[in-house]
């Protein structure tokens, strides 16, 4: 062992704190938030509406994003931890056991989620900020609000079956 057990121990603990809420958040946004940003204000006039859902989606985003950037912070730092005490890493890109391919699947799915995430971060979410802007000055475009919450919603399922196959592979490597 390279780290005495309370280290160790404690980067389990903060693995799955960290884990707990980039994943927690990214199915509440996905399964709460955004179905009540996109149905439930529906009793107000349309333009009131799509500015209202920008509106939440833009502060609920703003809440969530440094909690998320702490959480991969914490979850890369506990993650090199866990990884050089794991009794089956033999080495950098060393293939020789079903834990080893796990986890290189699931680091490959774990980067995707942080492409996908700044992806839309810094180019989905300020369209449909700037989009909101246009529809509250009275210059509405619904086929590019359209296909700009289609994209959002496409990326959103994206990063949930990504997460899915994170947390797979997550189960597939503990069980070795």
């Amino acid at each position: 062992m390279l780290t005495s057990s309370f280290l160790l121990t404690a980067s389990f603990l903060f693995h799955l704190i960290a884990t707990v809420v980039w994943i927690g958040g990214l199915v509440t946004i996905s399964f709460v938030i955004e179905p009540i940003a996109n149905r439930a204000l529906t009793n107000r006039a349309e333009a009131a509406r799509g500015l209202d859902a920008a509106h939440l989606m833009d502060a609920v985003q703003k809440r969530f994003q440094p909690l998320a950037n702490l959480s991969l912070i914490v979850l890369l730092l506990t993650g090199m931890v866990q990884l050089v005490n794991n009794r089956f890493y033999k080495g950098l890109l060393q293939m020789d056991n079903v834990w080893s391919m796990a986890i290189l699947l699931k680091h490959l799915a774990v980067g995707a989620m942080i492409a996908l995430a700044a992806y839309v971060t810094f180019s989905v979410q300020p369209a449909l900020r700037r989009n909101a802007l246009l529809v509250a000055n009275g210059i509405e475009n619904p086929i590019e609000a359209a296909r700009l919450q289609s994209q959002n919603t496409r990326l959103t399922r994206l990063n949930l079956g990504l997460m899915i196959l994170v947390l797979i592979f997550t189960a597939l490597a503990s069980a070795q």
